[in-house]
């Protein structure tokens, strides 16, 4: 039986936990390394066609997510475009940074909701269990990504995590 995804709101905080079959550096530097984050983020039918990754605090994680599959209809061909700025990293422990939707050329985009995200890896009975906080500026920021179907997308880009980790071990 995989391990799902506990999701859990706490007001302007959204608070994901999964643990994840792998040892604790991997999972860490599956976070950490553009070839590894090429092969699983995103939700399912998406890629990642531009991933630059700067790990290091005040670096930058610049990507495009493209959806590739036909099937998912108006979002066929589509663009989505994000930035992580690294604020904090404890190697094998902890990443914190700062997401937000951004263009082409790195640039916030206006009106999207940003958010503060901490993320630590855990050892557990051999395994990582892994916690990801996600602090928006309020709850009505952080509703709106919920209503824009972010769960489904964190879901299907942790079982393509899960998926990626048992292919390299």
């Amino acid at each position: 039986m995989p391990n799902k995804m506990m999701t859990k709101v706490e007001g302007q905080e959204l608070i994901l936990e999964r643990v994840f079959d792998a040892p604790r550096e991997l999972v860490f530097k599956a976070f950490s390394e553009a070839e590894h984050l090429k092969q699983w983020w995103g939700p399912r039918g998406w890629e990642v066609t531009v991933c630059n990754v700067d790990f290091r605090p005040g670096g930058v994680w610049h990507y495009c997510m493209k959806c590739m599959d036909k099937n998912q209809g108006d979002f066929y061909g589509f663009e989505s475009w994000g930035k992580a700025v690294y604020e904090e990293i404890v190697k094998g422990e902890k990443i914190i940074y700062v997401d937000y939707f951004s263009d082409a050329e790195g640039n916030e985009t206006d009106g999207m909701p940003s958010c503060h995200v901490t993320m630590t890896f855990e050892e557990h009975e051999g395994k990582t269990k892994l916690v990801n906080r996600a602090r928006y500026a309020s709850e009505e920021a952080l509703k709106s990504v919920m209503e824009m179907g972010m769960e489904q997308g964190i879901t299907e880009t942790w079982d393509r995590l899960a998926e990626h980790l048992q292919s390299v071990q």
